[in-house]
């Protein structure tokens, strides 16, 4: 239970005390799950003092802004979350394509911080976490450890990053300036496929007393942060929507799988809208597709494996995307000669272009897995294909040299950015797509059985558990038990009176 994050009781009375009084000395209070899916609910008192905090500063109060709801310059708040409607001039497709942005989260610019939130603030308000003693291991490809170390410096903890090094080099850069200690930052063999590696150091640092692993592919607060939090504010943006157009409809959502946190929203626009789940990975290691493996560059997609946490049961699709796409695209999205072709041959507006800078890989692939989903059930212009951005184009800077190097002979230009665009976005099609029977769900489900029973101990009865929807819908009232202990943790430290 504990290493699945599913405990709501307090297990420790003794690191439970001793934690509010930490948090006390240090005056972090920290926000409930349902205040960070409605941050209107958030006191005003905290909302005022935000104002004259840096959004990229480790301060207790940034937990406040864990949410998708902070303006652009992540110092103040909006009513409907940043997002862009994709014109069809530009996605080659009627359905509108609406892209929520994952960039405007502090601290990291990326919305795993939220995930680590969901996974840490149980374990300390239950007690079975210590920030005084315990150090908090975020295994990851790149934005959850990120997360998790943003949010363990935050509540006075020793947060220890383990990634591929292969990952960009910006992420290494944030780690560097936001560890305690260089040896914070533990670098496996490989890159974005290379999971398995990440279990093993996992594993081997998991025997040590004083190490508390959060593994986001099988932490329950990951899944159930994004399905009530993320699946609410891209319901926001789809209310807001309808309200100018009463004949838009919610067809689909489109999400990378990666751990399967962020697919989890999902969830919950399946159940009230109906929509359609497409999981995307890569056609370099199409591991849900095709049982494949392989190497690509789609940063943000861990893959050769299947995540605890996927709800794969409930997911309609599965696409796949290569990563000559995405990187081709990200250098039309990014570069000078790529916008130059935007902007003067195809008549894009400045606001389009700039809303792309918003695009990360991953997004990239998601927009593309959207346009595929769009063409593939023939989707009319009031049909909305939702989908998220986890992170811009800004972690990836040190990218454009290597893309342009590696595949346009180190020099990319109008011509170039007009053949991607041509191929990548217009002649985006259907390939690589499959709509899910049931006995193709049982099939991804099964691939599980291989990493969680015979890899990593998981009881065999509770693995299977997890092939019926209401076992996942169970789940949701742990979110109410976990802020019924965050409030009263809230209480005991006392910090609460002070507002």
């Amino acid at each position: 239970m504990a290493k699945l994050g599913l405990d709501t009781e307090v297990v420790d009375a003794g690191v439970y005390d001793s934690t509010v009084g930490a948090f006390r000395d240090a005056g972090v209070l920290l926000p409930t799950i349902a205040q960070l899916a409605d941050p209107t609910t958030i006191p005003e008192a905290i909302t005022d003092a935000l104002q004259d905090i840096d959004p990229d500063e480790p301060h207790p109060l940034n937990l406040f802004r864990v949410h998708w709801f902070n303006d652009a310059a992540r110092t103040g708040r909006v009513s409907v979350p940043g997002h862009v409607v994709l014109p069809r001039e530009l996605t080659g497709v009627d359905a509108r394509i609406v892209v929520t942005f994952g960039d405007r989260f502090p601290m990291i610019n990326a919305h795993k911080v939220l995930a680590a939130y969901g996974c840490l603030a149980p374990r300390v308000v239950t007690g079975q976490f210590d920030p005084t003693t315990h150090r908090a291991i975020w295994p990851s490809t790149g934005n959850y450890c990120r997360g998790g170390v943003a949010i363990s410096r935050i509540m006075g903890c020793r947060g220890v990053a383990v990634l591929p090094e292969g990952m960009s080099r910006e992420r290494f850069e944030w780690l560097e300036d936001w560890v305690a200690d260089p040896s914070d930052i533990v670098r496996t063999v490989g890159s974005e496929s290379n999971v398995k590696e990440i279990y093993d150091k996992c594993n081997e640092l998991d025997a040590l007393d004083d190490h508390i692993i959060f593994n986001q592919f099988c932490e329950f607060g990951n899944h159930l942060v994004h399905r009530v939090v993320t699946g609410r504010a891209l319901q926001t943006v789809f209310e807001h929507l309808k309200e100018r157009d009463g004949s838009l409809r919610m067809r689909a959502y489109v999400s990378a799988t990666g751990s399967a946190g962020t697919i989890a929203a999902g969830d919950h626009l399946k159940a009230e809208y109906g929509a359609r789940i497409v999981a995307m990975e890569a056609a370099e290691c199409p591991t849900l597709l095709y049982n494949g493996f392989g190497e690509h560059n789609i940063q943000g997609i861990g893959d050769k494996h299947i995540p605890y946490i996927h709800n794969a049961m409930n997911t309609d699709f599965v696409a796949a995307v290569s990563d000559e796409a995405t990187d081709s695209l990200f250098m039309v999205f990014g570069t000078e000669p790529g916008r130059q072709y935007l902007r003067e041959r195809l008549g894009f507006d400045e606001a389009t272009i700039e809303s792309l800078s918003h695009m990360g890989f991953s997004a990239i692939c998601n927009v593309l897995g959207a346009i595929k989903t769009a063409k593939y059930l023939g989707l009319g212009s009031d049909d909305v294909v939702m989908t998220v951005a986890t992170d811009g184009a800004d972690l990836y800077l040190t990218e454009y040299d290597k893309i342009e190097r590696e595949r346009f002979g180190g020099a990319f230009d109008m011509i170039h950015a007009a053949e991607s665009f041509a191929r990548f976005m217009k002649g985006q099609g259907t390939d690589h797509l499959l709509e899910l029977r049931h006995e193709d769900r049982e099939r991804i489900f099964n691939l599980g059985y291989f990493t969680w029973v015979e890899q990593q101990g998981v009881d065999f009865d509770d693995f299977v558990a997890r092939r019926e929807q209401r076992y996942w819908d169970d789940l949701l009232p742990l979110v109410r038990a976990w802020d019924e202990q965050i409030e009263a943790f809230n209480a005991k430290t006392g910090l609460v009176s002070t507002l």
